[in-house]
């Protein structure tokens, strides 16, 4: 079935309180089941278990990926089922739609924890308390909620503003509970067989599984007399390394640097191939591009150079070259020139979502004739207004108190929310983008020329108002779908607010097994953030840019200037020439900035699923072939299956570790 929506003179012409009479009359479905008890469980337990997925992916590459539709078609399987088992009743689209609304909070709400949080743990060397965590967390994300509210009715109801994100979740659910209901239980099958097969292989490749399954399972270790479990190898160019060492083969290297130095692995990784099939090739071979710019021609030159060098850390220990030290030496600084030069160009390109602040309204602002219809639907407007400086005022306290951020300046942050969440939500309604690396760096540098002493005086208001903004952006953008399918404002509202508690409860513990883990003294330490399975590369941007306005230019190596320099000027001309060819150019300087704070195996996997998955839509072009069913229509079920297969059984895998020793 068609959903109904206004016509483009319509969106012009009529006044806000003709096109919420005309919703309200011809969309509004009053009477239809929305945020019940069985939607706000399962939108729960979803929401918790796909955060953690949105936790790991983010700590292995700094991208927080949707898992909105994830939630849609999982949700839609699973009461389906039941239905057919003759279990429940079968949801409604719009108990669907709550479900999707919580499992997208939950999902989004765990950024901090692979950006700004984690910067500040890596600068100081403190361990922030979980209980700190939770409560600033929550504080900020429900500022975000009440943030929202006001602009709701402008950029939904009155200007009608697209929210392309937001929108194909509400053509999917349509299609879903009006169309062939066939097609959502295929994509949910797909999504199964792809997750199951992933998990099995992720089984494979971890040394807990297979200590469990080898050890506490079938004994081998009593009557085979095995020592240490199998598991396959993930990096497939250990079998090489192995043998290269009994055979006396060529090891592989650049100007003497070996391969194994400079991260140049090949690792076959389901869930970077999932990612790279998300982002597309575009993206993925930017990331390629800057990868190999970094780490096969500038590392080894750097290296020789003795620019990046072993080093004695603080407690006497050698550290030698690796993948890591070779992006925190040298790597990082100009890698993060191209992503915040790219990200700042790019937003100012866009003066629409400047100009909209200043917009006058015209005849939709003229005075609403006769009583607001939807007045009892909506969120009412004291809420925010009065919860607003509350909840503002609670989250500079709790950054003030938890951090040791001066009062004041947490204070003075303030006033850029409601700027920065208007450019977030202008961007999430017209590009489906919310451009928080650029906005945050924006507090990060305001911050830092009050304070340049203290780290944490940019990091955690940037991180409060970059939360705050993002937070904002995607309840809107999750409220679209609902607005297109009648459902009550309200109740998305409290199902964000329940995603939010969601996935703070799910990931902040696990941020402490996988990012943070007990040595066998109990001692947790800092230093484990970064790992080679956890490269931390969004923590990474933030950390260098705070540690630029504390110490400025001055510290660095010339060499690292004189790269810095040379990826400025490279990514403003990358940023024009997309401007120019209206998006046409294919490199991203944002994207060649990753590349470089990334594994490079990491990279490579996500462009062989990128260039997998552009193959495949190339071979089936044709729609309403089974190929183009497959590898078209049923790119994201794979994708989801691939990653969050991996991240589940990566994260069991952690799981296991912990209780087996």
């Amino acid at each position: 079935m068609a959903i109904l929506q206004l016509t483009d003179e319509q969106i012009r012409t009529w006044t806000r309180a003709q096109k919420d009479q005309w919703w309200f009359s011809n969309v509004y479905r009053g009477s239809m089941p929305q945020l019940t008890l069985r939607a706000a469980l399962t939108g729960f337990l979803l929401g918790a278990v796909l955060a953690a997925t949105s936790l790991y992916i983010g700590g292995k590459t700094g991208i927080g990926i949707g898992v909105g539709l994830t939630s849609v078609i999982l949700s839609f399987a699973i009461f389906r089922a039941l239905h057919a088992a003759g279990v429940t009743e079968d949801y409604s689209i719009l108990e669907n739609n709550c479900t999707q609304s919580i499992a997208t909070a939950a999902g989004y709400v765990v950024a901090p924890l692979y950006s700004s949080l984690a910067a500040y743990m890596l600068i100081t060397g403190r361990i922030i308390p979980w209980w700190q965590m939770m409560i600033w967390m929550i504080v900020i994300s429900i500022l975000g909620v009440l943030v929202a509210f006001p602009m709701k009715r402008r950029f939904i109801n009155e200007e009608q503003l697209p929210f392309p994100e937001g929108r194909a979740s509400g053509v999917v659910l349509d299609s879903l509970y009006t169309g062939d209901a066939g097609e959502g239980v295929y994509k949910a099958r797909l999504l199964g067989v792809v997750a199951g097969f992933t998990a099995l292989y992720q089984a494979i490749v971890s040394d807990g599984w297979m200590k469990l399954l080898q050890f506490k399972i079938l004994r081998m270790d009593q009557w085979a007399g095995m020592t240490e479990p199998w598991h396959l190898h993930e990096r497939l160019d250990t079998y090489y390394y192995q043998a290269a060492t009994k055979m006396e083969l060529w090891m592989p290297n650049i100007q003497g640097v070996d391969f194994r130095v400079l991260g140049l692995r090949f690792t076959l990784d389901a869930a970077m191939i999932g990612v790279g099939g998300l982002m597309g090739i575009a993206v993925a071979t930017s990331c390629l591009l800057g990868s190999f710019i970094n780490f096969v021609i500038l590392a080894p030159i750097m290296i020789n150079a003795g620019e990046i060098a072993q080093r004695i850390s603080p407690s006497g220990a050698v550290v030698a070259i690796s993948r890591a030290e070779i992006v925190n030496q040298w790597s990082l600084w100009w890698g993060v020139t191209m992503m915040v030069t790219g990200s700042i160009v790019s937003l100012l390109a866009k003066p629409e979502l400047f100009m909209s602040m200043f917009k006058k309204k015209g005849k939709a602002a003229a005075a609403e004739q006769g009583p607001d219809v939807l007045a009892g639907i909506e969120v009412p407007l004291w809420i925010s207004y009065v919860g607003v400086p509350i909840f503002g005022f609670l989250g500079a306290w709790v950054t003030h108190v938890f951090f040791g951020v001066p009062m004041f300046l947490a204070l003075v942050s303030l006033p850029l929310i409601f700027v920065l969440t208007i450019i977030c939500t202008n961007a999430m309604a017209l590009t489906s983008w919310t451009p928080t690396g650029a906005l945050s760096k924006i507090t990060q540098f305001t911050m830092g020329a009050i304070d340049r002493t203290n780290p944490a005086s940019n990091l955690l208001p940037a991180g409060m108002t970059a939360e705050i903004a993002s937070n904002a952006a995607n309840l809107l953008s999750d409220i679209k779908p609902g607005y297109m399918l009648g459902g009550k404002p309200r109740h998305q509202a409290i199902g964000h607010v329940i995603g939010i508690f969601a996935g703070v409860i799910a990931c902040v513990p696990l941020y402490f097994l996988l990012f943070l883990p007990a040595d066998a003294n109990g001692v947790r330490s800092t230093a484990t953030l970064v790992s080679e399975q956890f490269a931390m590369p969004g923590a990474l941007q933030w950390k260098g840019v705070a540690e630029l306005i504390a110490k400025g230019l001055q510290g660095l190596p010339a060499s690292a200037l004189v790269a810095m320099f040379v990826a400025f000027v490279s990514a403003v001309a990358i940023e024009v020439m997309r401007i120019v060819s209206k998006g046409r150019f294919p490199l991203s300087s944002v994207s060649i900035g990753l590349g470089v704070v990334l594994p490079p195996e990491s990279v490579f996997a996500m462009w062989i699923g990128a260039l997998l998955f552009w193959h495949m839509g190339r071979k089936y072009k044709a729609a309403g072939t089974p190929g183009n069913r497959l590898w078209v229509d049923g790119c994201e079920p794979i994708c989801a299956g691939l990653i969050s297969g991996a991240a589940l059984m990566g994260i069991g895998n952690a799981i296991v570790n912990v209780l087996l020793n």
